[in-house]
């Protein structure tokens, strides 16, 4: 098993059995850890523009905890598309949420059935960009929007990058929306620190609770090396957390 499963299969299972022991309140903040921050949902969520019973793909969407704040927030239907069955099933017992398992590259479902579409974070884990953009493309109806958290390297990495990343560059990024199909409309640097202070004792608390119940696995390690490598990089500048969203062609 790589330290990718361990990171986004084992420890997703592990963050659904904490949250539901630590209660109502810790799930949704958990659920959105490494997946950016409130403010930058909120930030993607206006900028997307969906009105109340749209229907918005999460590709990559992990244990939900973003899908499940936006179908708060804004009423919208969100569809979340995952790889990972541990997280998969955290999705669908912690939030209820339509959950399905499949790659980004071949999405499970109908050309033009998605109001909006958002990836957060997924970008950097594979080397087939091109194919997960274009997947993004099919699933949208013509001019609908897609946001992305997109962690960015524009310069050498002065420490290790964590297993199975690949980060674009900013003109990679840019070049590879154009070649899918999408033109840029907006973009930003996240704060990744902007949490109310709520949310993130919350996140902390169930952090906490499963590194009591799983410290000694080896597994949690590998996760915990993986996350510090990304905090390491973030921390020095190395990478830089860039929100987009871009539109579809007609």
């Amino acid at each position: 098993m790589s330290a990718m499963d361990d990171e986004f299969d084992v420890v997703a299972a592990w963050t659904e059995e904490a949250a539901r022991a630590l209660g109502p309140g810790h799930a949704v903040p958990a659920g959105c850890r490494g997946s950016g921050s409130l403010g930058s949902l909120r930030w993607l969520a206006d900028r997307l523009d969906l009105r109340p019973g749209a229907r918005l793909v999460d590709s990559g969407s992990g244990v939900g905890g973003p899908a499940a704040w936006l179908a708060g927030d804004r009423q919208v239907q969100p569809v979340c598309v995952e790889p990972m069955v541990g997280a998969v099933h955290a999705s669908r017992r912690l939030f209820g949420l339509p959950t399905v398992l499949g790659a980004a590259q071949a999405l499970p479902l109908a050309d033009r059935t998605a109001d909006g579409a958002w990836c957060l974070g997924v970008l950097c884990t594979t080397d087939d960009k091109a194919g997960a953009l274009a997947e993004l493309h099919r699933v949208l109806v013509p001019g609908g929007r897609l946001g992305l958290l997109v962690f960015v390297q524009d310069g050498p990495l002065h420490a290790p990058a964590p297993e199975g990343n690949v980060f674009p560059s900013s003109a990679e990024l840019t070049t590879q929306l154009a070649e899918a199909g999408f033109a840029v409309r907006e973009r930003a640097v996240a704060d990744l620190h902007d949490n109310p202070h709520e949310w993130a004792d919350a996140a902390d608390a169930v952090e906490a609770e499963v590194e009591r119940r799983h410290g000694d696995d080896a597994r949690w390690a590998r996760a915990q090396e993986q996350s510090g490598r990304m905090g390491t990089l973030l921390g020095s500048g190395d990478l830089e957390p860039l929100l987009v969203v871009a539109q579809r062609s007609a």
